[in-house]
C-alpha cells in the first residue's frame, strides 16, 4: 500500500497536484457557505422526558416564549408608558411569524415590571418551530424594532442567531491570526519558505474538504455550527503534524541518497505508515462522539473524524506528489542560518539535546517518573470539584442584545420567571390538572404557580416558578420531586423546562458515556498494538492519556470555574464548565495524545527493529522525534489556542484545553515520563501473549522502511 502511494507520487505527481487544485476550488465554492446552513448548539436527546414533553406541547398548539422584547424607560402603569408599550406590541404582533405576545397589559402581573418600575418586557411566542426558522423570525423582529429607542430584543431565537454570527466572526478572526503566525513558526521549524507553505496547503485542503462534507450532511440532517471550530483547529493542527513528520523524513532520505522513488518509498513505508496509524487513532477517538444523540456532540464527532482522515489522505497523496515535484527545492527560500540548521536536522546525531535528555532521564527513571506523575496528579486535583453549566445567553459577549436582555431579566426583575418548570398533564380532565397544580405548588422549591393553560387533545400546561437558579442542585431536586409525584388516575404527567432539559442532558450523557469510552479505549489499544506488537505499550499510553486529561481538566477548573485570568482572557466566569467539555476534550485529547505516542513509538520501534538495544532505541527515537513532536505540539497549540480569542466562553475552554493537552503531552509525558517508564520496564515494553505476537507477525507491520536504519550505532556497524 505505502509503496504504491510512493509510486503514485513519483509517476503521477503533476496529475495528483492538478486534481487536488480542482478539488480545492470545487470544495471551496460549494462548502464555503456551510456556516449559513448549520444549526445552533443542540442538546436534545429524543428519548428523554423533557424532549417528549416538548414535542407533545408543540403538537398540541403550545409555543414557548422564543423572543423577549425589553422596553426601558416606559412604565406599564403610567399612561405615557402604556401608549409606547402598546405601539411596540402592535408592531411586534404585525409580524406574520408571531403567534402571541404577553406582557403586563395582558396579565396585570407585576412580574413584568422591573424593581425600579421603569422597565418592562414582552414575551413573544413564534409560529415556526425549526431552529433556522426561529432564528430568522427573531432576527426579523429585531430588525423591525431597530429604530425604537430603549428597546432591546433577546430570547432563545435571538441568542441562537447571535451565537451563529459570533462563531462565524470568531472563525474569521482566528484564521486572520493563526495563518500568519503559523507561517512564521513553520518557517522556523521547517527551515525553508517552501516547506513552511506545505502544512498550510495540507490544512486548507483538509478543511475545505470537510466543509464540503458538512455542507452535504446539513442537507441530510441537522449539523451544529460549532463543528466548524473543531474542524478548523483540528485540520490545521493535524496537517502540521503530518507535514512536519513526512517532510522531515523526506529531507533525511534525500540527504542520504537524493530524491527519487527509493527515497519516497522509504518515506512512505516509515513516516507514511505512521501518519496512517496516527490518523486512525484520532479519527476513531473523535468518532466516539457520534454515538451521542445531541447535535452538538455528534456534529463534532463527524467533523473531527472526517478532517482527521482527510488530512491523512491529503498528506499521503498530495504532499508526496508535491515533494516529488520539488525534490531538493523543498529546502528553497531559506536564510543561510536556517539552511545550516536544516542540514544539521538531516544528520544522524547521537549527542543531540533530546538524546542527552533521554539518557539523563533513563539514568534516573524512578525519581523522574514519580515527579512527573505527581505534577500531573496535582494539576488534576481541582478536577475533583468540577461543576457543570449549560449553554444559554450568558455565553455571548456583553455586546450582544440577547446577553443584555438576559442580564436585565436577571438583575432587574423577580428571578427565574423566564425559566419556569413546565408540567404537561394529559387526560384526567380539569380535576386531574388542578390536583397536579396543587401538589406542585406545595413543593418547597416552588415559589409560584401560574394558572393552568388548556391546550388541544386534552393536554393542560402548568408553569411553576422555581425558587432557585435553573441549573442549581435545589432546582434540579425540585424537578425530580415533581417527576416523582403520583399521577392522577387516567392521566400522564411529563415535566419540561430548562431545568428538566439540564437534568435530562446530563442523564443522556451518562447513559451514552460508557460506549464512547469503550470506543476510545479499544481503538487506542488495538491501533497501538498493530503499530508496536506490544500489549504493554498501549496500556501504558492509555494510563498516561488519563493523567494528561485529568491535568487539563484541573487547569480548566482553575481558570474558568474559579475565575482566574478573567480580565486577561476577556470572559466572565459562570462558576462551572460547559457540561459536554470533559467528553469533548476526552475524545480529542486521547486521539491527539495517541497521535504523538505513535510518532515516538514508531521511531523507537524502527531503531529496535534494526537491532539497537532497548535503552538505545528509546534514546534514538526521542532524538529523532523530540524536536519534531515539540514543534508539532507548539504549532498545534497555536492553531487551536487562537480560539481563546473567541467571545464564546466554552469555545475558549475547548481551545485552551486542547492547547494545554498537546503541550503537556509533548513535554512532561513524551520527554520525561515515557523514557523513564520504558527504562523501568525494559524488554517487557514489547511483551505480548504468543497468539497476539503471531497475529502481529502475520500482519507484517514494521518500521524497517526497507533497509538498514540510519540510526544503527557505530559500534554495531
Amino acid at each position: 500500500m505505502f509503496n504504491s502511494l510512493a509510486s503514485l507520487a513519483q509517476r503521477h505527481g503533476k496529475r495528483t497536484v492538478i486534481l487536488a487544485g480542482v478539488f480545492f476550488v470545487i470544495a471551496g465554492a460549494l462548502g464555503g457557505s456551510v456556516a449559513k446552513h448549520l444549526d445552533p448548539y443542540g442538546a436534545d436527546d429524543p428519548s428523554t422526558q423533557s424532549v417528549i414533553a416538548d414535542d407533545r406541547l408543540e403538537a398540541d398548539g403550545f409555543r414557548d416564549v422564543s423572543v423577549i422584547v425589553l422596553i426601558q424607560g416606559a412604565s406599564p402603569t403610567q399612561t405615557g408608558g402604556q401608549q409606547r408599550i402598546a405601539a411596540i406590541e402592535q408592531k411586534v404582533k404585525s409580524n406574520p411569524d408571531v403567534q402571541s405576545v404577553v406582557g403586563y397589559a395582558e396579565t396585570r402581573n407585576p412580574d413584568f415590571i422591573s424593581a425600579d418600575g421603569r422597565t418592562t418586557y414582552l414575551g413573544v411566542s413564534l409560529k415556526p418551530t425549526g431552529d433556522k426558522d426561529l432564528q430568522d423570525a427573531g432576527k426579523r423582529i429585531k430588525d423591525d424594532l431597530a429604530g425604537e429607542p430603549g428597546v432591546k430584543v433577546g430570547g432563545y431565537a435571538l441568542a441562537t442567531e447571535q451565537v451563529n454570527k459570533q462563531v462565524e466572526h470568531d472563525l474569521r478572526v482566528a484564521e486572520m491570526l493563526v495563518f500568519p503566525l503559523l507561517f512564521l513558526l513553520t518557517l522556523w521549524f521547517f527551515r525553508s519558505g517552501v516547506a513552511a507553505l506545505l502544512p498550510l496547503m495540507i490544512g486548507a485542503l483538509a478543511i475545505v474538504g470537510t466543509f464540503l462534507t458538512l455542507r452535504i450532511a446539513s442537507e441530510l440532517g441537522s449539523i451544529s455550527i460549532f463543528a466548524l471550530n473543531l474542524t478548523t483547529g483540528l485540520g490545521l493542527g493535524l496537517a502540521i503534524d503530518y507535514s512536519l513528520f513526512i517532510v522531515s523524513r523526506y529531507r533525511e532520505e534525500i540527504a542520504k541518497s537524493g530524491p527519487g522513488l527509493d527515497a519516497m518509498s522509504r518515506v512512505m513505508t516509515t513516516a507514511g505508515r505512521t501518519v496512517f496509524f496516527s490518523s486512525l487513532t484520532v479519527a476513531a477517538a473523535v468518532a466516539s462522539l457520534t454515538i451521542f444523540p445531541q447535535r452538538f456532540l455528534y456534529s463534532m464527532g463527524m467533523g473531527g473524524s472526517l478532517v482527521a482522515l482527510l488530512a491523512a489522505v491529503v498528506s499521503l497523496t498530495v504532499l508526496p506528489a508535491v515533494l516529488t515535484l520539488l525534490g531538493t527545492r523543498v529546502n528553497s527560500l531559506a536564510p543561510a542560518f536556517l539552511q545550516r540548521r536544516a542540514e544539521a536536522d538531516t544528520q544522524v546525531i547521537e549527542r543531540g539535546f533530546w538524546f542527552r535528555l533521554s539518557r539523563f532521564v533513563m539514568r534516573r527513571p524512578v525519581p523522574i517518573a514519580t515527579l512527573s506523575a505527581l505534577v500531573l496528579l496535582i494539576a488534576g486535583i481541582p478536577f475533583l470539584g468540577m461543576k457543570f453549566t449549560s449553554v444559554d445567553a450568558q455565553i455571548l459577549p456583553t455586546s450582544a442584545t440577547a446577553r443584555q436582555v438576559d442580564d436585565a431579566l436577571r438583575a432587574d426583575f423577580l428571578p427565574f420567571r423566564d425559566a419556569p418548570i413546565q408540567v404537561a398533564v394529559k387526560g384526567g380532565g380539569p380535576r386531574a390538572a388542578q390536583r397536579v397544580r396543587a401538589e406542585v405548588f406545595r413543593d418547597p422549591g416552588v415559589q409560584a404557580v401560574l394558572p393552568a393553560q388548556p391546550l388541544r387533545n386534552g393536554v393542560t400546561l402548568i408553569d411553576a416558578v422555581a425558587a432557585n437558579p435553573y441549573n442549581s442542585e435545589p432546582a434540579r431536586a425540585t424537578v425530580r420531586r415533581i417527576r416523582d409525584l403520583p399521577e392522577p388516575a387516567g392521566s400522564e404527567v411529563l415535566v419540561d423546562g430548562i431545568t428538566a432539559d439540564f437534568i435530562d442532558f446530563q442523564t443522556s450523557l451518562k447513559r451514552h458515556l460508557p460506549l464512547a469510552v469503550t470506543i476510545i479505549v479499544v481503538s487506542t489499544l488495538v491501533i497501538l498494538f498493530l503499530m508496536t506488537g506490544s500489549v504493554v505499550l498501549p496500556v501504558k499510553a492509555l494510563l498516561m492519556n488519563i493523567l494528561n486529561l485529568s491535568a487539563v481538566l484541573g487547569i480548566l477548573v482553575l481558570i474558568f470555574q474559579d475565575g482566574h485570568f478573567e480580565s486577561f482572557l476577556s470572559y466572565t466566569s459562570q462558576g462551572a464548565l460547559e457540561q459536554t467539555m470533559p467528553i469533548l476534550l476526552a475524545a480529542v485529547v486521547f486521539g491527539l495524545a495517541t497521535d504523538y505516542a505513535v510518532f515516538l513509538l514508531s521511531r523507537i520501534k524502527e531503531a529496535r527493529d534494526h537491532g539497537a538495544p532497548d535503552d538505545e532505541s528509546v534514546a534514538i527515537g526521542l532524538e529523532r522525534t523530540g524536536r519534531i513532536v515539540t514543534a508539532a505540539a507548539l504549532l498545534f497549540a497555536v492553531a487551536v489556542g487562537t480560539f481563546a480569542t473567541s467571545k464564546i466562553i466554552f469555545i475558549k475552554e475547548w481551545g485552551l484545553g486542547v492547547a494545554f493537552a498537546v503541550l503537556i503531552d509533548a513535554t512532561i509525558i513524551r520527554a520525561l515520563l515515557v523514557p523513564a517508564l520504558m527504562e523501568l520496564l525494559g524488554k517487557w515494553n514489547w511483551w505480548a501473549p504468543r497468539p497476539l505476537r503471531r497475529l502481529h507477525d502475520r500482519l507484517g507491520i514494521d518500521e524497517s522502511g526497507g533497509g538498514r536504519a540510519p540510526e544503527a550505532t557505530a559500534a554495531e556497524t
